[in-house]
């Protein structure tokens, strides 16, 4: 098996699966329901939405001075969730991809001096 053509493939592979999700959180993001999402929607229905902290957490991170639910604060809101959609989607496949290099070992070529009949443990 020809290894740098497998490489090539799987590069390819991931690369086209993130154009795709570029794609989808560019284009689709804007037609995303208004509605409460799941849990936002339980404490609606549960009635304990009134129990949340006056000082969220949340507000504290670095990150909220930049989002805002699913929109980026200081942008037309035409653009604001579609730019949103683009940099959390980068975000989670260079988070994805960091994760995996730190986990995968090296270039984990086969040895190619060990013969059919070598145990592969020593």
């Amino acid at each position: 098996m020809n290894t740098n053509a497998t490489k090539t493939r799987n590069r390819a592979m991931i690369f086209t699966g993130l154009g795709i999700a570029l794609l989808i959180a560019i284009f689709l993001s804007p037609f995303a329901s208004k509605n409460p999402d799941g849990l936002d929607r339980v404490s609606e229905d549960l009635k304990f939405g009134d129990k949340e902290a006056a000082e969220k957490p949340a507000h504290n991170l670095p990150f909220y001075k930049v989002f805002d639910e699913y929109a980026l604060r200081g942008v037309p809101e035409q653009v604001a969730t579609p730019i949103a959609g683009l940099l959390g989607t980068l975000a989670t496949f260079g988070l994805a991809w960091g994760i995996g290099k730190l986990v995968v070992k090296g270039n984990s070529a086969p040895d190619d001096s060990r013969t059919d009949n070598d145990s592969p443990i020593d």
